[in-house]
């Protein structure tokens, strides 16, 4: 029996938080923090905080549809970021820090848009969301030091100032997608 295994590119701010939110969740099989949504092939990060590639710090999440969907990936990736920020994530500042999805197919744009319109119809963001919904084009995985950041770092003071708050509102709001 063959896993279907399908492909989402979000970007939250810091990849760092995002991957250490999604790794948690229940038919997750991989995350990989890197660079979507520019021109320059194989940046680094110092090209990326330049501002200078059109690139946002980005995850790549793999994921198994039976398990987990995409509208529920959606629903915790606005839950745990704030989407209506132009290129800014609290401190982080600049457009490498936006709000992206990069969508992988036709259906994973039409959720996108609903679940946008959803969220912006409920109330729960007073502000616009202005989120990006943007076809995916490229993806380059980030330097070495920058995967499973979170779960190497937990005790560095922007792991405990900013990531943990986020983990703590995960457990306590999507606890049953966690693995």
């Amino acid at each position: 029996m063959t896993i279907k295994k399908e492909m989402a590119t979000l970007a939250g701010g810091c990849f760092w938080c995002t991957e250490a939110i999604f790794q948690r969740l229940k038919g997750v099989t991989k995350v990989t923090p890197g660079y979507s949504g520019g021109w320059i092939e194989n940046p680094t990060y110092e090209q990326v905080c330049g501002e200078k590639t059109g690139h946002a710090e980005s995850i790549q999440i793999e994921f198994n549809p039976a398990i987990i969907s995409f509208p529920t990936l959606l629903d915790i990736f606005f839950h745990l970021h704030d989407p209506t920020t132009i290129n800014r994530q609290g401190n982080d500042v600049g457009p490498q820090y936006r709000s992206v999805i990069f969508y992988h197919s036709r259906q994973q744009k039409e959720t996108a848009e609903k679940i946008i319109k959803q969220f912006q119809n409920s109330g729960k963001y007073p502000e616009r969301i202005v989120t990006q919904v943007t076809p995916f084009t490229n993806f380059y995985r980030a330097e070495n030091y920058h995967q499973n950041y979170y779960q190497r770092n937990s005790y560095q003071p922007y792991c405990q100032i900013i990531i943990d708050p986020k983990i703590k509102k995960l457990m306590n709001q999507y606890r049953e997608n966690i693995k």
